[in-house]
């Protein structure tokens, strides 16, 4: 099983669900735009899983997957996230009680195969390929929420080889960590592991062999890895 560590200390944390928010960050909805396909703002969170396979580090590298030494895909792209982690069981949490189950946040990227989940949209099909496969979702170490003052106003940002290239504030998610809790405890219910990748902002830049990619959250901290 998968599991995180905690910074500052030698607490594990073992992962069971891996819930993530897509199109959370207006600027993000505008840079992916694909014709024929349904570009608005949701008015509801849009919600995918990814297998616990995702967030296993192999030597903090990130690669394509191969089939027949082939790789799957030749879009690679970086997304940088908050990562809520739960740490009490809940179910329909209201949104006034949601921190009360939040043990603490990290740094994440969701890598995306974006060649693949583009045509996978077009066709209508699930797109877990483009997102879901092994190493695509890196989690730094969890800072506990107490050491964390408003996680709905951190500075998030991402770097390739020394260039900024996204630069967002969680405060533009269009659904904010407690009502995101609430409608993922209403629907599925939450358990202590849990975790929930919460979306990004604008910067998605297609990445090659060797770069060096650098994600940081204010308070949070940063996570590095390197693409295979």
């Amino acid at each position: 099983m998968a599991k995180l560590k905690v910074k500052g200390s030698a607490e594990t944390i073992e992962v069971k669900n891996v819930f993530c928010i897509g199109k959370n960050y207006a600027d993000h909805i505008s840079e992916v735009k694909i014709e024929g396909i349904d570009n608005s703002i949701p008015k509801e969170p849009v919600v995918f899983l990814k297998p616990s396979t995702a967030i296993e580090a192999i030597n903090n590298t990130v690669s394509i997957p191969k089939i027949d030494s082939k790789p799957i895909s030749q879009n690679l792209q970086n997304e940088v996230e908050l990562v809520i982690v739960i740490g009490k069981d809940g179910d329909e949490i209201p949104e006034d009680k949601a921190l009360e189950h939040v043990y603490g946040y990290a740094v994440g990227i969701d890598f995306t195969l974006r060649d693949l989940q583009t045509e996978m949209k077009k066709q209508g099909k699930p797109w877990a390929v483009a997102k879901g496969f092994r190493t695509s979702s890196p989690i730094g170490g969890v800072v506990p929420a107490r050491n964390i003052g408003n996680a709905q106003a951190l500075d998030i940002r991402l770097s390739i080889n020394g260039e900024l290239k996204q630069s967002g504030n969680t405060s533009q998610m269009l659904f904010s960590i407690k009502f995101i809790i609430r409608y993922l405890s209403s629907i599925f219910g939450l358990r202590k592991g849990d975790i929930i990748f919460t979306g990004t902002p604008a910067g998605i830049t297609q990445l090659k062999a060797g770069d060096k990619v650098s994600a940081e959250i204010q308070d949070i901290g940063k996570l590095e890895v390197t693409i295979g």
